[in-house]
């Protein structure tokens, strides 16, 4: 159910305020430190932001689709450290809960994760499975009314915070999505270790690291919705929403390079003349917006077919490809733009060439989407 439209208004207003006067000026400060400081995080949960797209049922606000990708554009126009505290508990930390979990799961977990009194986290990737999600390594064992769990995941977003991990493993030894179940594990369950924090090229603030896991023991009541051997088509359905959400946030922040831009080289002067009034950089500028305009439409678009139920697998993978590219790209000319100042850290688009560069291998590679929209083309060619 989507919100009314006076109250959703009201909240993107607020959340641009916020990103302006609150959380613009703290991203030196969060690249620099490699961490969030913990009011931002007190803040964002008074503010509700950790709820938006989980039910109102189970507390949240109930976003719909188009809602979402709405609120990231404006998330996205400051640095993706700060929508990435709250990022799991809207997408990946709760959607296979949603999607998949029983009711009793259901009431137990999301209305804690819609308050942000629990974190969230996604636990796929491992140190050898990345893009094939089929071949995750990770056994969990019946053992009597328990599962036992032994694995590595690696690269887990918001894993030194999470309170509980949506843990893929194998409950069978065939290669086949029926083999891969989906279990809802505590972080503090015995057995359970986190390794070091990663440290990235970029996205300084976010949290990643391995989750470990070695004879950890946890009740049959943990598996989601009660039933093996629906992991991975759980895991794809939290992917797809997940990509759409990437998607939209590469539509803000290139339309943040490309405001930094316009500002940069209408002050700059160059041979007696602002830098904005030479044409090679209006062609740059005039690439910029046509893209991120494209994106935009793209996102909304799908968007609004995913609200009406359409099956969009292709057009989200579409969206998500052509906007981690187009961002990348956008990112490069902004640098471009400010010369020798675009590779001085005193100007956000040095930060954002750094952070944006991961859009294009999370929630599926950039390869990994231009193989989806293929198939779903000729899918549909087919099926004529």
């Amino acid at each position: 159910m989507a919100m009314d439209e006076e109250s959703f208004e009201l909240l993107l207003e607020t959340v641009r305020r916020y990103v302006r006067d609150r959380l613009i000026p703290l991203e030196r400060q969060v690249d620099r430190e490699d961490r969030m400081p913990e009011e931002v995080i007190s803040e964002m949960k008074e503010m509700g932001l950790f709820g938006l797209t989980i039910a109102e049922d189970y507390g949240g606000l109930g976003m719909s689709m188009e809602e979402e990708v709405r609120f990231v554009f404006e998330m996205g126009r400051t640095s993706p450290a700060f929508r990435s505290v709250f990022g799991t508990n809207l997408g990946i930390g709760s959607q296979a809960i949603v999607f998949g979990g029983s009711e009793e799961q259901k009431r137990h977990y999301l209305p804690k994760m819609a308050s942000g009194e629990i974190i969230g986290s996604f636990a796929l990737t491992e140190p050898d499975t990345g893009s094939d999600a089929m071949s995750v390594t990770t056994k969990a064992v019946r053992d009597g009314d328990d599962y036992v769990l032994n694995g590595t995941k690696r690269w887990i977003t918001n894993a030194p915070r999470a309170d509980v991990f949506s843990v893929m493993a194998r409950t069978a030894p065939e290669r086949k999505a029926s083999s891969i179940s989906c279990f809802l594990v505590p972080a503090d369950t015995p057995g359970v270790r986190l390794g070091k924090p990663d440290e990235k090229m970029g996205q300084h603030g976010t949290v990643t690291c391995d989750v470990v896991f070695e004879d950890a023991r946890v009740p049959a009541s943990a598996l989601l919705g009660g039933e093996e051997g629906t992991g991975f088509k759980t895991a794809m359905k939290v992917l797809d929403k997940g990509r759409l959400h990437i998607a939209a946030l590469c539509v803000g922040i290139a339309e943040r390079l490309i405001e930094e831009s316009i500002a940069f080289t209408t002050e700059r002067k160059q041979f007696g003349q602002p830098v904005s009034e030479f044409q090679l950089i209006q062609g740059l500028l005039a690439d910029c917006v046509t893209e991120a305009q494209a994106g935009r439409a793209m996102v909304l678009e799908a968007a609004r077919a995913k609200d009406r139920g359409d099956r969009i697998v292709g057009q989200i993978a579409a969206a998500k490809y052509f906007c981690s590219e187009m961002v990348g790209r956008v990112a490069d000319r902004a640098v471009q733009m400010h010369g020798g100042a675009g590779y001085i850290s005193e100007y956000p688009v040095e930060r954002f060439y750094r952070d944006v560069r991961l859009f294009r291998i999370y929630e599926g590679t950039s390869q990994i989407q231009q193989l989806i929209v293929a198939r779903e083309a000729i899918k549909a060619y087919k099926e004529g």
